[in-house]
């Protein structure tokens, strides 16, 4: 999961992983190629990371909050279209990995057909996605997760992370995990402790971010 430019303050083993950082939200944090600006002035801040794993299948009932709701699996997604999600809710949330990746590469991995992009739909329209990574044996990693800002307060995210994780655990991986941090929507971190994930770790790095 490597969402972004990353100078650990105190080193440590990482969880398991493809060797990239993800980004996860609830009200969503993207970040696209095209509004990037690496020449500009930049600032140095540090970022608590939390990291939560889920073990067993939670027993979560969530009721759609209004009608219209569709999740497509987007099997073939194009990286135009990738790079159009990516962008669409969370620039401000500093996602910047994906970004960084030339077309060649993102296309790659969006052509493994172990990871997997559904895209939350809203009469019709995109308003979010869930990207899941089932690259590791016997676990699956929530990459990117979260909702277009027009959609959020709407209590989509609940119902959208609840379909997700019962969609990630119809795979019956051993665990289901993912990280989150300080520079994610406030309720991000309660909102995944809340659908049942567990933390199992927390640690700082320094981010250098577009000041």
């Amino acid at each position: 999961m490597s969402r972004r430019t990353l100078r650990p303050r105190t080193p440590g083993p990482s969880p398991p992983s493809t060797g990239e950082r993800g980004e996860n939200s609830l009200c969503a944090k993207w970040w696209c190629v095209g509004f990037i600006t690496f020449g500009g002035p930049m600032a140095l801040i540090d970022v608590k990371i939390s990291h939560l794993e889920m073990l067993t299948r939670p027993n979560l009932s969530v009721t759609a909050p209004r009608s219209g709701l569709t999740v497509l699996h987007a099997q073939h997604p194009t990286v135009s279209y990738y790079r159009y999600l990516y962008a669409a809710v969370g620039q401000k949330y500093y996602w910047q990995s994906r970004a960084k990746l030339s077309d060649k590469k993102l296309g790659a991995i969006l052509n493994d057909s172990r990871v997997e992009v559904h895209v939350l739909h809203v009469d019709g329209t995109p308003a979010g996605f869930a990207e899941l990574d089932r690259r590791v044996a016997d676990e699956i990693e929530l990459k990117q997760f979260g909702l277009v800002g027009e959609f959020i307060g709407q209590g989509l995210g609940k119902y959208f992370l609840a379909w997700t994780i019962e969609k990630a655990w119809s795979y019956h991986p051993r665990r289901f995990w993912l990280h989150t941090c300080t520079l994610d929507h406030p309720v991000a971190l309660p909102n995944y402790l809340k659908a049942g994930f567990v933390l199992f770790k927390e640690e700082m790095e320094r981010e250098e971010i577009n000041a």
